[in-house]
């Protein structure tokens, strides 16, 4: 059974991202935090959708996680 797109994005809307950043990191195939190993927060910052909030959201659970972008 295929997943449905908000089942996708739901860790980041947990975290409170707009819509936009959800797409962006759906889009991206990145659906959890420990996913943003796979990406340098340069590309991130890049993606369609993604502002300046989301990052510093982002960022700070990353740091919680002690998750690391890719360099």
């Amino acid at each position: 059974m295929p997943s449905k797109p908000q089942e996708l994005d739901s860790e980041w809307y947990k975290i409170g991202l707009a819509a936009a950043a959800r797409r962006a990191l759906v889009d991206a195939k990145l659906y959890r935090v420990s996913d943003l190993r796979k990406i340098s927060e340069q590309d991130l910052a890049n993606l369609q959708g993604m502002g300046k909030s989301a990052m510093a959201r982002i960022k700070q659970i990353m740091r919680a996680k002690k998750i690391k972008f890719l360099d």
